[in-house]
């Protein structure tokens, strides 16, 4: 099967992000001018340097006009230029999902989600005290993406990680351990995958995978 994404695809759902999947999902909580919290997941989340460490999340965006709550983390960024990026661990699921709902301007998710605000040390927006792990970030540069609709736009928001909160009970020997995380990642359709087992490979030449510093 194929086709032009130009011509459309001819299977009962678009299957774009079962195939780019499965993807970690970024824990946004930001704050506006006047220091209300809003928290949401982005699905279109991840790294994108380690030196220094950035991430990245994307919003699709209304051009003009209303102030929509799914885009509430994108006004509190351009209006503060921090956010955080929480990790969202097996046991978090269901609050995530409840903080992905369309709320109006100022509910406070994490309170909804029995969720509770921790303070960062370098930016004024809270980090998830429950997420296993947290990334304080400010905003390095806001990149706009062409949309399909004309009356929106995609925005990819950069963000430099200035400062990271683990909690003890992720880390074995000094890793973060994932198989005790058990990140949250979206699939396509209504899927998630979860990650509960690792295996490791070699470079050739003796290098690692992970392309770690000393």
């Amino acid at each position: 099967m194929q086709y032009r994404i130009r011509d459309g695809h001819p299977l009962p759902h678009n299957p774009f992000k079962a195939i780019v999947a499965p993807r970690p999902i970024g824990w946004i909580s930001s704050v506006d001018k006047a220091g209300r919290v809003n928290l949401a997941p982005y699905s279109f989340f991840n790294g994108v340097a380690d030196d220094p460490p950035m991430v990245m999340f994307s919003i699709n965006d209304r051009k003009v006009g209303r102030r929509d709550e799914t885009k509430d983390s994108l006004v509190n960024v351009r209006e503060t230029g921090e956010f955080v990026a929480n990790v969202v661990g097996w046991e978090l699921r269901d609050a995530m999902n409840l903080t992905s709902g369309a709320y109006a301007p100022g509910e406070d998710e994490l309170a909804m989600a029995g969720l509770t605000a921790a303070p960062s040390l370098e930016v004024a927006p809270p980090r998830i005290a429950e997420a296993p792990a947290s990334m304080e970030c400010r905003l390095v540069q806001e990149i706009v993406l062409p949309h399909g609709d004309r009356s929106m736009e995609n925005v990819m928001v950069i963000g430099e990680v200035v400062a990271v909160h683990i909690r003890d009970a992720f880390l074995t020997d000094g890793i973060f351990d994932l198989t005790k995380v058990q990140p949250v990642a979206r699939c396509g359709y209504k899927d998630y995958a979860v990650v509960r087992e690792l295996f490791s490979m070699t470079r050739p030449g003796g290098g690692d995978a992970g392309n770690m510093k000393p």
